[in-house]
C-alpha cells in the first residue's frame, strides 16, 4: 500500500489518499477547502491513473470534512464514519466560523457508519477500524497490518495527543483509548496523524510526554 499526505485549510489538516497496486484509492478526512486545494487531488488522481473508490472519516470535526462535498461532487463518494459523531455535521459551519474559519459549506449527510473491528477493503488492502473514543465521541483509527501503518486522526500526535476540551470531548476517554487500543500495535508501526508530521507507535511509546 502507497499513501500521498496533502496538507489542505487554514487548519493545516492531513488528508490521506491510500492506494496500491490496483489503482483503486480510498481518502480519509478530505480537508480541501479551497478550489487549489481541490485541483491538487483531482490531478494526482489523474497523473497516478487512481480511482477513488471510498471516502473515509476519522471524525467529523469541520476541518476534517470540508472536502466531501468535493468529493461527492466530483467521485459519488458519500463519507463513512461513526454514527456517535454525526452530531458535529449539524454545526460544521457556525463552529468552524466559530474559529475564524468562514465560506465553508454544509457538509453532506454520512453515506454509511463504521464501528470498531469493521473491516475495510479496496484493491487488494484491507484496513481494520479502531474506536478511539475522546478527542470526539466517534474517533476512529485506521490500521493496516500488512502495511504496518496506522491514520490516527487527532487520537495521537508526534509527541501528542489530541484535544479534548471540543463538544463531546473526553480526555480520560482517551487517554485510556490510546494506550488500550494503539500503545499494543507493534513499535514499528508508522503513524500519519491528523496534523503535523508523522510518528511510529515506539517513538509515542518511549516519548509522548501524555502517555508516560
Amino acid at each position: 500500500m502507497k499513501y500521498k499526505i496533502f496538507v489542505n485549510n487554514p487548519w493545516q489538516e492531513n488528508s490521506v489518499i491510500l492506494y496500491d497496486d490496483t489503482d483503486e484509492a480510498i481518502v480519509i478526512d478530505c480537508g480541501c477547502f479551497s478550489s487549489e486545494e481541490e485541483q491538487r487531488f483531482k490531478e494526482f488522481f489523474l497523473n497516478e491513473k487512481l480511482t477513488p473508490v471510498l471516502l473515509l472519516n476519522t471524525h467529523l470535526h469541520p476541518d476534517h470534512v470540508f472536502g466531501n462535498n468535493f468529493m461527492k461532487d466530483c467521485y459519488g463518494l458519500e463519507a463513512n464514519a461513526s454514527q456517535y459523531d454525526e452530531f458535529l455535521l449539524k454545526n460544521a459551519v457556525e463552529y468552524a466560523a466559530m474559529l475564524g474559519v468562514r465560506g465553508a459549506t454544509p457538509p453532506p449527510a454520512l453515506g454509511g457508519y463504521l464501528k470498531d473491528g469493521d473491516l475495510i477493503h479496496f484493491g487488494h488492502s484491507e484496513l481494520k477500524v479502531i474506536a478511539v473514543a475522546g478527542h470526539s465521541p466517534g474517533g476512529l483509527c485506521y490500521y493496516s497490518e500488512n502495511d504496518k501503518l496506522l491514520i490516527s486522526g487527532d487520537v495521537l500526535f508526534a509527541g501528542s495527543i489530541g484535544r479534548s476540551d471540543l463538544p463531546g470531548g473526553d480526555g480520560n476517554a482517551l487517554i485510556s483509548g490510546i494506550r488500550e487500543k494503539l500503545m499494543i500495535l507493534p513499535e514499528d508501526v508508522r503513524v500519519i496523524t491528523g496534523h503535523g508530521p508523522m510518528t511510529t507507535i515506539g517513538e509515542e511509546k518511549k516519548y509522548n510526554p501524555f502517555l508516560l
